[in-house]
């Protein structure tokens, strides 16, 4: 393996050379967990550890390694590491952390495609479905639906879904498989390739291990079933990995997320929803809500049936989450400043008894 199969691309490498890093070995996040992380490069893995001043100097999550991040750092006796520096990310995946208003949780990075993983027996939703997109185009992520265990359902309804995602979906790959016979498996292999990463997104019990599992050809994620009782998936994966496929090509594991918050994702909707975008270009007034007025454009493609009327409901509720979003964020970022400048006021009074 060579360090080019694990993702490694040229502008990292130029970012080595001006940064003047030769002195460190370069490796890849494959998991994290509570700020340790394991590394990998095309010889070893190494358990590390972040340095005191990353830790300090840290203003967000975001500032933290995560799985999917390339990093310099320093190896010593057997197997252990310190991460000295995180390389710039072309892309990262992150959504609003649940129950932490104003707080992003980041999935993963330097994601070329993300999977978009929904079972057609009982989790299909579209309105979920552009809640991901919306996710992977604020993310510059290129998605790709996959909807599984198409065995337990008959050709008709999948050609239902199918269609229905083509009425809200514009130009977007979909691949149909089912994790019990193998249909649909051979397309999938083939758009997967060497030294691109694809991460997996959807909820609990869709089937993203034992896909994972079977685009590798072993067992490397343990598999679950759906529960009786609750006929929801139980979080088999725990934690984020990262897997280099023997075929080639890199997949990241993620656990299922029974919400899917949008955070920063401003080019993520107008990307998503472009047609009611482009329509509201065509609104009688500049700051039309798209609500009641008159003259909106928007209003008047859904009487006309150019516009779904669920898609319509679902981008205005999407909206107002992420208006109320950046409000939080603000009002905590305000507050963190507000803290800061009393804390140094704090530092300077000390200073001052200290030279009584």
């Amino acid at each position: 393996m060579g360090i080019n199969d694990l993702g490694y691309k040229p502008e990292f490498e130029n970012f080595k050379i001006t940064q003047d890093l030769s002195g460190f070995e370069i490796g890849r996040v494959v998991t994290e967990h509570r700020e340790r992380y394991i590394l990998k490069t095309p010889d070893k893995e190494f358990e590390a550890e972040i340095t005191g001043n990353m830790r300090f100097t840290a203003k967000t999550r975001e500032d933290f390694p995560v799985v999917g991040d390339w990093v310099a750092f320093t190896a010593y006796d057997g197997d252990f590491a310190i991460i000295h520096k995180i390389f710039p990310r072309y892309s990262i995946i992150k959504r609003q952390a649940v129950g932490q208003t104003g707080e992003v949780q980041v999935i993963a990075s330097n994601i070329d495609y993300a999977f978009l993983v929904q079972a057609v027996d009982r989790d299909f939703n579209i309105n979920r479905l552009e809640r991901y997109l919306t996710i992977c185009n604020s993310a510059q992520v290129k998605p790709v639906i996959v909807l599984t265990k198409i065995d337990l359902i008959s050709e008709t309804r999948i050609d239902e879904i199918k269609k229905s995602i083509t009425i809200r979906v514009i130009q977007i790959p979909v691949f149909t498989i089912s994790n019990e016979t193998g249909e649909g498996y051979e397309g999938l292999k083939e758009f997967i390739e060497p030294g691109k990463t694809y991460c997996m997104l959807g909820s609990s019990g869709v089937g993203k291990s034992t896909l994972l599992n079977n685009l590798s050809g072993k067992t490397v994620m343990k598999t679950d079933s759906i529960s009786t009782s609750t006929q929801k998936g139980r979080h088999v994966s725990s934690h984020r990995e990262l897997m280099v496929l023997d075929q080639g090509g890199i997949l990241i594991d993620n656990p299922g997320m029974r919400e899917v918050g949008i955070a920063d994702a401003t080019d993520g909707l107008e990307i998503t929803f472009d047609r009611i975008i482009q329509l509201s270009m065509h609104c009688r007034f500049k700051d039309c809500t798209h609500i009641h007025e008159s003259g909106c454009a928007v209003l008047e493609a859904i009487d006309n049936g150019e516009i779904d009327q669920a898609s319509y409901d679902n981008y205005m509720k999407i909206q107002r989450e992420k208006t109320f979003f950046e409000s939080t964020l603000a009002e905590r970022r305000k507050k963190e400043k507000q803290f800061g400048k009393m804390y140094k006021n704090v530092l300077k009074d000390v200073k001052k008894y200290k030279n009584l």
